[in-house]
């Protein structure tokens, strides 16, 4: 049985984590979170004690990687649990040093290729479907407006939202402007603005795009 590929994108706060680990549970597919292979290096450097700017250095630990993914997202290297220490502060602190190497994301983009298994896979991150599975039979750009996202990660967090705000406008100009993998959306992805909207009503439509595409791949004989 083939893959079925779902490739989830779209900005900071958009709702990509709560819908992907929906879709996800509703069709029985894997969910994985791509930034957490690049928390994964970070970690892995740090406690090797490599440098997280410099990009040979790094290329080394990636055959030593050794990470797979559990169906909710979690991920563990040779068989023990890391996904917690992935959020470490110190993790916090170097993730993007290492994730803004190209030579390190194009040595990682085999790696997010061979998790996919059947019968499918929520795959949620920057240049999913440009990229990593330009191939996935749906693509989903989840968008909100800043304020609305601004008002969810505020809520989220507790901290005063016109701080928030603030930083997610910078957050959109930057991920807008970077020179390694931008923040792009796909010529092909369907866009959902979440505006509104429950998580549930979006996963909804999402799942039924997908069984739409699978009963079309089907037919084909794809």
């Amino acid at each position: 049985m083939q893959a079925f590929v779902i490739a989830l994108d779209g900005p900071a706060a958009s709702g990509k984590s709560t819908v992907g680990l929906g879709i996800a549970e509703r069709l029985g597919y894997t969910y994985f979170d791509t930034g957490l292979l690049y928390r994964a290096l970070t970690w892995l450097a740090l406690q090797e004690h490599v440098d997280p700017h410099d990009a040979h250095a790094l290329l080394r630990l990636v055959d030593d990687l050794n990470v797979d993914i559990d169906k909710a997202g979690g991920v563990s290297r040779n068989g023990a649990d890391i996904t917690d220490a992935l959020r470490l502060p110190e993790v916090n602190a170097h993730v993007s040093a290492v994730s803004a190497h190209a030579p390190v994301r194009d040595a990682l983009r085999p790696v997010q290729r061979a998790l996919i298994r059947p019968p499918g896979l929520v795959m949620v991150g920057r240049d999913i479907g440009t990229v990593i599975v330009p191939d996935a039979p749906l693509k989903i750009w989840l968008n909100a407006s800043v304020e609305e996202r601004a008002r969810r990660r505020s809520r989220q967090t507790g901290e005063d939202y016109a701080a928030v705000l603030e930083g997610m406008l910078h957050r959109d100009r930057r991920d807008g402007s970077r020179a390694v993998a931008p923040m792009a959306r796909a010529a092909d992805a369907i866009g959902i603005e979440t505006d509104g909207r429950t998580p549930d009503a979006v996963i909804d439509e999402i799942v039924e795009l997908a069984r739409a595409r699978a009963r079309g791949r089907a037919s084909a004989g794809q």
